[in-house]
């Protein structure tokens, strides 16, 4: 029972990774919003930006790790052959 929960957290299909990015970038953009407001000027912006860059760090990350999993998968069936 304990798997097919922890299944429901495991990234399988880029449409999910991108699902995942996306409630991601909707996150920063709230946040960077409410620094913007807790910190008008240029404080504000600098913070703003810092937490939308990190959904990108981030994405780019999810997305390199999909990418070598469907690698490794590949190369462990291309040996079991």
């Amino acid at each position: 029972m304990l798997r097919k929960v922890g299944r429901l957290f495991i990234i399988k299909t880029r449409f999910e990774a991108f699902a995942v990015i996306f409630a991601l970038a909707l996150g920063a953009v709230e946040r960077g919003q409410a620094y913007l407001g807790q910190y008008p000027g240029f404080g504000g912006k600098l913070l703003f930006l810092a937490a939308t860059g990190a959904v990108f760090i981030g994405g780019a990350k999810i997305l390199d790790s999909l990418r070598m999993e469907q690698r490794l998968k590949e190369l462990e069936a291309a040996i079991e052959e």
